[in-house]
């Protein structure tokens, strides 16, 4: 393991040895004494003449150690979880004491997990700053790369280690009692859903994934090996030179719809997905929809150019499947507008997404999915070789140029729930997960309006606000979609971007910052993400992790100034970026609330210009002190009408988080408008007593 002292000890043989003299000597002899210092003593290392040799030990050295401490405990890991799944099945389903206890291992077997992630994520820190400090001040002999290489491929960096959320996932199933719903075998499949989607930075995609899986089981496909909790998946869409359907999604207009062809797995595709989705303003009272129907592979091209033999096939949906006419008809209608649309708007591949999907859900049951992509990237299907029309996606094994593929820096999120149930709100965990500092919202991220935007420049007319996010910028400048990036200042070429206006939507903003001093952040939320991520963490510093040697080696590492941050899960509280939702009818209401209390403030007005106007000069002085205590209120409340429609409408525009009403302006017009009331009853009652005891008086 790579403890301060080794860190210590390399950052010294490093300094020494910039110092070191004679570095162009490139001969040696066997025989000759070895070196002198100035006077004329040997030089050793214990007079500090450290050599590369040294350096290049020190750091196989620690290399060496951090693989073999990480394959220790990881063997050690997966032992506890195979103890714990015979524990499993041995337990009788109605024993919830004993399912507890179970649970509790289940539960420090994941922290630890995590933890040893996080000692892995510390000691690849190191090694990349150990390095880069030695080529800055070493150029000639700079190694950074090379070792990083190496580094690359060790197996503590590249193995995949999801076999361990596979199995814990099953634990936790298992101890839920989670009923598997009956499989949707129509061969067209359509549903409604509400989608949420996240970016989740890589370092927290392990966290997130134990975050989850403690509710919800790993969706296993059944082409998946059951060895990882990820499938490769493939979607290729379709456009037109004008870019027709990505303007349309961009744009968010009513009916727009995005067409695709999907397969799941690794080598060539055997099923098809034909889909189509659909967006529909949710203020028109519709939901947005996605449809699909599967054909096998060989059959693609005849959907394509219309010549998929749709009576025959409906044919053997009725004598094979045992399809209803209903279930016929749905499936002939849609395969017929996807071979319409194709055909009208001359729709050819454009961009592939690709990436590695975690599915979280009780299978067959789409009331609560979630997904999480990793490893996504997205390439150009434009100008490939289609040898003559026979293949319908680029040639895997063909080189691809830079400006062809980007690949994302973040993982993505989404949050599916089932529209039509009895709940369409998520549960509370989610609602945990959401406020805990790991997930950030970005409001109708698309991959294939990103890829779009990236890799087709020159083509698109507009492109989506989070292009100007500042973690992801070095991804768009890799792929040369440099001139999506308009700076705001354009003679000094910086800037926050095409999208500045819109800046509050940016998960990171221009400049990376996700703490809750971040633009956009109000005191409520503030105080709200505080005590959520402190109940989110409550369980983590209630229990002590079963990790004593990584443990301790965590806490070598972290008692240096190189790593504040490696306390805890997280040690500073990160802000959510959940935004408001925004439908054109939230516009139309302000005005009307602005209307309302200009209506009170001129009905006042008039009330108070009557009494002024007709009051009786025997009772002048009451009348004409109400009125002119009348007149302030009505100014007060169109003062107020206008101040309230002003900053309610800057809170829409930028979709701050957080309450959009305001208590206490009404509670105070309310308090003194009722004060004077109470002062002008009280004076009428005094005057009619006065006026009884004088009638009194008289008799």
């Amino acid at each position: 393991m790579l403890s301060m002292n080794s860190i210590y000890s390399l950052s010294i043989s490093l300094a020494i040895a910039v110092f070191r003299a004679d570095t162009g000597v490139r001969e040696v002899s066997l025989t000759a004494p070895p070196p002198t210092n100035a006077a004329g003593r040997q030089l050793t290392s214990a007079d500090g003449a450290l050599t590369e040799e040294d350096f290049y030990h020190a750091i196989d050295e620690n290399l060496t150690k951090v693989e073999n401490f990480t394959l220790e405990k990881v063997t050690s890991l997966r032992a506890q979880i195979a103890a714990i799944e015979k524990e499993v099945n041995a337990v009788n389903s109605d024993d919830e004491k004993a399912k507890d206890t179970i649970r509790n291992k289940a539960d420090s077997t994941a922290k630890a997990f995590l933890t040893l992630e996080k000692y892995v994520n510390i000691n690849f820190m190191a090694f990349h700053k150990i390095l880069k400090k030695h080529d800055k001040n070493l150029p000639a002999h700079a190694c950074k790369q090379f070792y990083i290489n190496r580094m690359h491929n060790q197996a503590w960096v590249r193995g995949d280690y999801s076999d361990v959320v596979v199995r814990l996932s099953s634990i936790y199933s298992a101890l839920r009692n989670d009923h598997t719903a009956e499989e949707n075998k129509d061969a067209a499949q359509s549903f409604l859903r509400s989608t949420t989607k996240y970016w989740v930075r890589t370092e927290d995609v392990s966290k997130v994934k134990y975050a989850v899986l403690k509710h919800l089981p790993v969706f296993l496909q059944k082409t998946s090996t059951g060895e990882s909790d990820s499938q490769l998946t493939n979607s290729v869409y379709f456009d037109n030179d004008q870019l027709e359907l990505y303007h349309g999604r961009l744009d968010k207009t009513p009916g727009a719809i995005a067409f695709r062809l999907r397969w799941y797995g690794a080598g060539d595709p055997k099923l098809v997905f034909f889909e189509r989705k659909t967006h529909r303003d949710t203020w028109t009272g519709e939901a947005s929809a996605k449809e699909r129907f599967i054909v096998d592979e060989s059959e693609v091209k005849s959907v394509l150019n219309d010549e998929y033999p749709i009576e025959e096939k409906r044919k053997q949906m009725k004598e094979k499947k045992g399809a209803t006419d209903a279930e016929c008809d749905d499936w002939e209608q849609l395969v017929r507008e996807m071979v319409q649309v194709v055909q009208v708007k001359q729709l050819v591949p454009t961009m592939r997404t690709q990436y590695m999907r975690t599915a979280f859900q009780i299978p067959f049951d789409a009331t609560v999915r979630i997904s999480l992509d990793t490893n996504l990237c997205m390439i150009s299907e434009r100008g490939y070789d289609t040898e003559g029309g026979a293949k319908w996606f680029r040639d895997p094994d063909k080189q691809l140029a830079p400006n062809e593929i980007t690949r994302f820096p973040h993982a993505v999120l989404e949050v599916k729930l089932e529209l039509g149930g009895a709940n369409t709100e998520p549960p509370q965990w989610v609602t945990d997960l959401q406020n805990s500092g790991m997930l950030y919202e970005v409001h109708k991220f698309s991959k294939f309006i990103h890829g779009c935007a990236v890799l087709l420049p020159e083509y698109v007319r507009s492109v989506p606000y989070w292009i100007d996010d500042a973690s992801i910028r070095d991804s768009i400048l890799r792929s040369g979609g440099a001139r999506i990036l308009v700076p705001a200042d354009h003679q000094s070429g910086v800037g926050p971007g095409a999208n500045e206006m819109y800046n509050h939507l940016l998960p990171f903003g221009n400049v990376k910052n996700p703490k809750l001093d971040a633009q956009g952040r109000t005191a409520n939320t503030k105080a709200m993400v505080a005590t959520t991520a402190a109940n989110y963490y409550a369980d983590d510093d209630a229990n002590d992790l079963e990790m004593t040697g990584a443990q301790s080696c965590l806490e070598d590492t972290c008692a240096g100034w190189m790593f504040p941050f490696c306390s805890g899960y997280n040690s500073e509280v990160l802000a959510p970026t959940s935004v408001q939702k925004i439908e054109p009818k939230i516009f139309l209401a302000n005005e009307r609330t602005f209307l309302h209390w200009l209506h009170a403030g001129v009905t006042l007005y008039t009330i108070a210009a009557g009494i002024l106007a007709f009051a009786s000069e025997s009772n002048s002085v009451g009348a004409h002190w109400y009125a002119m205590a009348l007149l302030p209120i009505s100014l007060g409340f169109c003062l107020y009408a206008l101040h309230l429609f002003l900053w309610r409408a800057e809170k829409i525009k930028t979709r701050v988080p957080g309450r959009w009403d305001d208590s206490r302006g009404p509670l105070m017009l309310g308090s003194i408008l009722a004060g004077v009331l109470f002062i002008n009853f009280a004076m009428k009652c005094k005057e009619i007593r006065q006026y009884n005891e004088m009638i009194a008086h008289e008799l």
